[in-house]
């Protein structure tokens, strides 16, 4: 559950190294964003040789979030950290990076990010 301002870590090599959220997509009244939700982040921290650059304002999908979600089958599923994969735009859900470090739920890939899912090291 990730809402308003949270900082999040970045789980690509596209170079961002934090990121701020300003939006979740899904409505205007939306507060909280769960897995596999696609959220407009600001860039607080980046790395000088990455794509993307301090202060840039990019689309992110949250691939592990410290709140815990419950699956159809009644199990749950909890990461140790908030962290989310730069992509370029909702539509296609490509990332910007090249690879995907750690583990990421399947709450991804069943939300279409089918692409995410497939260059991740680990689906929980």
């Amino acid at each position: 559950m990730i809402q308003h301002r949270s900082i999040l870590r970045v789980a690509d090599n596209s170079g961002a190294k934090r990121l701020m959220v300003i939006h979740i997509f899904g409505g205007s009244k939306r507060k909280f964003g769960y897995l596999g939700d696609i959220l407009n982040c600001v860039v607080n921290e980046a790395s000088s040789t990455g794509q993307v650059k301090d202060s840039e304002i990019v689309k992110a999908v949250l691939v592990r979030a410290r709140k815990e979600h419950k699956r159809k089958d009644g199990s749950y599923v909890r990461f140790s950290d908030n962290a989310a994969v730069l992509i370029d735009n909702p539509k296609d859900k490509n990332p910007r990076g090249t690879r995907i470090f750690g583990p990421i739920a399947r709450e991804v890939r069943d939300r279409g990010f089918a692409k995410i899912a497939s260059m991740a090291q680990e689906v929980v």
